[in-house]
């Protein structure tokens, strides 16, 4: 399993909005690519979110990355080009206990 982890830092002003967006707009999209088993949308505080996106295998985090990344990045920085931070990481699943 491979865990995407996508974490942004936005102004507290524009937080509304960044959930109306991600929920309705930003997620279902990336869902609708079928590159993930699931996506859990998390949030930490007042300004800083956590989008995990689970993928079986790194195949299909590949082909996220190679047919759809590029697109869904340009729409993200057309809605908040200004005052928000991402940081990105890509995490190899070892063990899962249940």
């Amino acid at each position: 399993m491979v865990l995407y982890e996508v974490s942004v830092q936005i102004r507290a002003d524009l937080s509304a909005a960044f959930e109306e967006y991600m929920r309705v707009k930003h997620i279902p999209e990336i869902w609708a690519t079928k590159c993930f088993q699931q996506i859990q949308f998390d949030k930490v505080d007042a300004t800083q979110y956590r989008t995990s996106y689970q993928a079986t295998d790194l195949d299909n985090y590949q082909r996220y990355i190679d047919q759809h990344a590029t697109a869904m990045r340009a729409d993200f920085m057309q809605h908040f080009p200004e005052d928000c931070a991402v940081s990105r990481q890509v995490l190899h699943t070892q063990q899962i206990w249940k």
